[in-house]
């Protein structure tokens, strides 16, 4: 062993120390794909289990609310705008990957979290894909899906339900909905409904099969139906005429004229296009059997805000998302209601029950024999 002096012993430290402090002002390379990332394509779950589903159409249906030849429908439409380009990193994600991450957010409600672990991606790489894909969804299937009512389609709407609920002259049902969502910051209380929690509101006018006809997404919680839909797109262009609705037409078997009309509750004020039902104090028969059969009329809107909740079980869980991309989700779950109705020959069609459809209903707004639920409990 050699033998040192103390000067350059002195000198040996020095030097060790100086390489001890360079090595620690030397950042550690940070990994721009996570290990997780690089196991997509070997133990993702879009690899392991997307061929499994394919065999078992029942389960495919349940994974993403929708039938395998939907699914291929809509990829079909949508495929030229979710493919990305490939790097010399790394591969881009499919559509149908891409279409199969946003589907699973929207079925399941799950976490972004939840969903980056199961296929495999990063947390923020899930985010982005779901919040893009949907505003792809409202970009390029919104005027498909809800095209511009035209007279001949008010018409039509208007005899269904004459047909099938007795309310002649009506186009549409009208609501809105409160989605919850994450507080949004230094938002004060704009958000916070009387529900005690903070939201955003879906106002849906549908027709008499559950299909949206026009939405409005985005308004404040705090705010009223009533207020909400005088100051949205949709209720200024009822008001000022835009959406081309027949003036008038005469009750069946009478030669009274009366104006087609959209049926609310009592949130949402009186007009000569807009319907709400007598307030239940002190009624007479007549007005019964009326609020009777404006609630039959009426009532289609809830059932298709709980067709969509339930198809949907993101509506099952608080949102978290900013504003401007919850209701990118919310039009573009709206969107999909309509498409899977209209492609999807797997999934519940009002068409299919021909008995209630075609059974015998009578014409004139005379009293019904009483039937169960809350919404007919007080009609009489």
């Amino acid at each position: 062993m050699a033998n040192f002096t103390d000067e350059e012993l002195c000198i040996i430290a020095i030097i060790l120390d100086e390489e001890t402090e360079e090595e620690k002002k030397t950042p550690k390379r940070r990994k721009w794909v996570y290990e997780a990332r690089q196991k997509t394509d070997s133990e993702g779950e879009f690899l392991t289990l997307y061929k499994e589903l394919i065999e078992d159409g029942t389960k495919f249906y349940q994974y993403f609310r929708m039938s395998e030849y939907c699914f291929n429908t809509l990829l079909e439409k949508l495929d030229v705008y979710l493919k990305k380009k490939d790097t010399h990193w790394r591969k881009a994600i499919t559509p149908k990957e891409r279409l199969a991450v946003c589907l699973r957010y929207l079925a399941t409600g799950d976490s972004l979290q939840t969903i980056s672990f199961s296929y495999r991606l990063g947390h923020s790489t899930v985010q982005t894909i779901v919040n893009d894909t949907c505003k792809i969804i409202c970009e390029n299937l919104l005027a498909e899906m809800m095209p511009n009512p035209t007279e001949d389609m008010w018409i039509s709407i208007a005899n269904d339900y004459n047909k099938i609920w007795n309310f002649p002259n009506c186009v549409g049902a009208l609501d809105g909905k409160h989605v919850n969502i994450q507080a949004p910051p230094n938002s004060g209380s704009l958000y916070f409904n009387y529900k005690k929690m903070f939201s955003v509101v879906l106002m849906a006018l549908v027709d008499v099969k559950y299909n949206f006809i026009a939405v409005d997404v985005g308004a404040y919680g705090k705010s009223s139906d009533g207020g909400i839909f005088t100051n949205s797109n949709l209720g200024k262009a009822i008001e000022q005429d835009k959406l081309r609705i027949p003036r008038s037409v005469k009750l069946p078997n009478t030669s009274i004229e009366v104006p087609y009309v959209i049926v609310g509750d009592e949130a949402f004020p009186l007009k000569t296009y807009l319907m709400r039902p007598y307030p239940r104090q002190d009624l007479d028969v007549s007005k019964r059997i009326f609020n009777y059969r404006f609630s039959r009329a009426r009532r289609v809107v809830e059932n298709t805000f709980g067709i969509l909740s339930q198809k949907f079980r993101i509506y099952s869980r608080r949102i978290q998302a900013t504003p401007k991309n919850v209701d990118s989700i919310i039009l573009a779950t709206c969107i999909l209601h309509n498409f899977i109705k209209k492609y999807d020959t797997n999934t519940y069609s009002y068409e299919r029950n021909e008995t209630y459809i075609n059974g015998p209903i009578d014409k004139g707004l005379e009293n019904l024999r009483m039937q169960g639920g809350n919404a007919t409990k007080d009609a009489f």
